[in-house]
């Protein structure tokens, strides 16, 4: 089935009022949000921020964490499911190394899966925020992972702006809602808003992002210095 028949089966179940089933983890997603104490919400924001800024500066070192992250995860699953083992840790341990060394000689490779990752997010947090059914939320995210990947692979510099400003984008929206979390006057109406308003979300994702790939892009082309 191809995607352009998924998407006017979306539309068509989205129009009719049809009952759907919840596939975004978002009761997880908003438990990760309110653990976090007030100096992990404001380490966040400033995290968030040098990466809004000034991630094509130091995109490398993203690429190495953001690989040695997915390492870990990847290596604690096949320890804890593929190969039978409890050793967790040392599961993970081996994966982030593996994963870590292997993006840096392949660099360019990995900047343009984050990339088409990055380009996968955004129009998965489009698909969400215009109340398409849940169900087919991968066929959304399918196309900005092939556009991404595509424009990644055509534009190097594109695909370092646009993981860098949706990294830094994440960071500054989880830190800042947990800092409203933690106001009362605010915590309540702030997860009712959450969970009732489609469109909050993806909003305080994409807004920092966009606000972040017009001042990259202005800062590389003055920037003559930049080795991509």
């Amino acid at each position: 089935m191809d995607c352009v028949t998924i998407l006017a089966q979306a539309v068509e179940t989205a129009s009719s009022g049809a009952a759907e089933e919840a596939v975004v983890p978002m009761e997880s997603f908003w438990n990760y949000i309110i653990s976090l104490d007030r100096v992990e919400a404001v380490t966040f924001i400033s995290f968030g921020v040098v990466c809004l800024m000034y991630g094509w500066r130091v995109f490398k070192i993203l690429v190495v964490i953001s690989f040695a992250l997915l390492g870990m995860f990847l290596g604690v699953s096949i320890t804890n499911k593929i190969v039978g083992l409890n050793n967790q840790l040392a599961g993970g341990l081996v994966g982030m190394g593996v994963l870590a060394i292997l993006s840096i000689p392949l660099m360019r490779w990995a900047v343009s899966v984050l990339g088409a990752v990055a380009g996968g997010i955004l129009t998965s947090s489009i698909w969400y925020a215009s109340g398409l059914p849940e169900r087919y939320i991968w066929a959304g995210a399918l196309i900005g992972m092939v556009a991404g990947g595509m424009i990644s692979f055509i534009i190097f510099k594109v695909a370092v702006i646009l993981f860098s400003s949706l990294s830094g984008a994440s960071l500054i929206m989880v830190g800042s809602l947990a800092l409203l979390y933690l106001h009362p006057a605010t915590s309540t109406r702030l997860e009712e808003i959450v969970f009732t308003k489609k469109w909050f979300l993806p909003t305080l994702l994409m807004a920092p992002t966009l606000i972040g790939l017009v001042l990259q892009n202005k800062f590389v082309k003055d920037s003559k210095d930049w080795d991509m």
